[in-house]
Parts: structure tokens; sequence; C-alpha cells
């Protein structure tokens, strides 16, 4: 039995909460997830698991093996970092995870200088609106935007802020005319955003000259995906609030007219979050090192 991938994936089965989730994560076959725990337990003498057809748990005296992977493995990927850094370029597979429009817009265009400056990392982005489960779906950090983040075995490093414009079709000021002010919107068409996860509608913010607005506002139409949103605004489907860095091309070439232009948005903060109980290995701090630098030099993400 390989004792060091043993504890490895027993730490992944305690922290996915299944052997399927992580086999899933470390890319081998549940029935070796199986042997390997079962081996470990065979070795220790000790049973490590709890286990039924629908749910794993861990034991006491598992959870105190667990504490003790868990130094063990972040002073084996500490070693392996010194290693890396001391030979000047990081390595092994990255996954990230990115809202859709952010990674395409502004970090998929720039990903040629991130893997010409560290050609040994192995770059896995996924790309959706929805909230990804860091650590039951084996993602070493993810980019979010909030204003609060709310989950508390999470680690945030704020990295830029997302700025906001209200707009709308000229077909559709044409037909329903301008707002003039936010509190106009109630008898407008409004395209709302949803979070995929929770449902939640988020508010639209303004302020002017100290003075500052939260409307919840009803509609005919909400979306949870940044494109198709970005599609309804096109398509006159009403006024919508719209990042900056999705907004500007369109907001050039006329296909989207400003509105409420003396108001501004609140900006939202983006930061990239990591769980509490994993080592940041050297791969993932130069990714957060690249990101931040990255949104700092975008006109619209500082």
């Amino acid at each position: 039995m390989n004792k060091f991938l043993a504890m490895e994936v027993f730490v992944q089965v305690v922290d996915t909460g299944g052997f399927t989730r992580a086999a899933e994560n470390m890319k081998l076959p549940k029935a070796t997830v199986s042997t390997l725990i079962q081996s470990l337990e065979g070795s220790l003498s000790v049973k490590l698991l709890n286990r039924t057809t629908r749910h794993v748990s861990v034991t006491a005296e598992g959870a105190a093996y667990y504490e003790r992977c868990m130094r063990i493995l972040s002073e084996v990927r500490e070693a392996e970092d010194c290693v890396s850094q001391t030979r000047g370029s990081p390595a092994g597979r990255l996954r990230i995870d990115a809202p859709t429009g952010l990674a395409s817009e502004v970090i998929i265009p720039a990903l040629p200088d991130f893997l010409e400056r560290y050609p040994d990392i192995r770059l896995e982005l996924g790309c959706s609106d929805r909230q990804v489960d860091l650590v039951e779906e084996g993602v070493d950090c993810a980019i979010r935007g909030g204003r609060r983040l709310t989950d508390s075995s999470l680690i945030a490093r704020r990295v830029g802020t997302m700025h906001y414009t209200t707009c709308a079709s000229p077909a559709y000021l044409k037909r329903h005319g301008r707002p003039m002010h936010p509190n106009d919107l109630v008898h407008h068409r409004c395209v709302n955003y949803f979070s995929a996860r929770s449902g939640k509608m988020f508010d639209w913010y303004f302020k002017k000259d100290g003075e500052k607005i939260q409307v919840a506002l009803s509609s005919h139409i909400a979306l949870s995906d940044s494109y198709a949103y970005t599609a309804a605004g096109l398509a006159g489907l009403g006024i919508v609030q719209m990042a900056d860095f999705l907004m500007a091309p369109m907001l050039k070439d006329g296909r989207l007219v400003s509105v409420l232009d003396d108001w501004t948005n609140e900006p939202l903060p983006i930061h990239v979050v990591y769980p509490q109980n994993r080592h940041l290995s050297a791969k993932v701090r130069v990714f957060v090192e690249w990101v931040a630098q990255l949104f700092l030099n975008h006109a619209t993400m500082r």
C-alpha cells in the first residue's frame, strides 16, 4: 500500500463526504479508493469511517487521524513548494473556477501570459455563474463577486472591483422612454439577475451625492447567466444593470445606451477564495498574484 496516497485519499473522502466524489476529484477508480481506505484501516487496526449506502462519516479515531494527515500532507506540500520556488517554476494541476463572463472577457484573453510565465502548471478553468463547492468539487480556488461572503469555511482575498452601468437597447428606450431617477424603474420593464444556487434575486444599487438607494425590482424575466442576461438587454426585453467589462463594447457601438448617468452604481468587490484547511500552494499563490495584477491593470476592474 502507498501510505502517502492512502492518506491523501482518506482526506479527500472526509472532505467530500463520500467515496465517489473523492474518486472523481483524484481521478482514481472508486474501487481503488475503497481498497486504499480498507488497507489503511487494516494497517492501523482501527475503523476510520462509518459507511452506509448513502452516507460516509468519520469516526472519533478517524477525526484525530484526519487532523494528523492534514498536517503531514501540508508539510509535504510545503517541501514541494520550496523546491518549486527554488527552481522558479510552480508545477502541477491547478483547478480554478470563475464566473462565465469574467472568465471569457477578462481572464482567458490574458492567459497566454500566465501560461508563458508558468509553463509547468496544468490549468483547469471551470466557467460557470453557479457557485461551486470548492471542497466537494476539488477546486483549488475560485473567483467570486460579493459584498458579503458568508461562507466562514473559506479564506477570501480581495483582488479587484466590478463596476456596473444601467443601460437598455435604443429600441426599448424609444418605446418606453428613459428613467430619470432610480425610483422610476418600478414603472419600467427591468431584467433581474438571480443566483443559480439559492434562487435569490439581486437588488439594484445606486448612489449620488452621498445618497444611496437599494432597489428590489419585480420583473417579467430573470436570468442566472451573464451572457443570457446580456442577450436580454440587447433584445430590448428591459433595462439591465451590467458589469462594465461586458457592457463597454456594446455601449461604444450603440447597441446599448446608458441611463441614469448622474447616478453611479455600487461597485462589487471581487475576491479569490480557497478553503481554510488547504495549504496555499505555490501554484495557487502565483495565480492569485497574477489575477490581482490583471484586474489592477484592467480599466473596468480597478
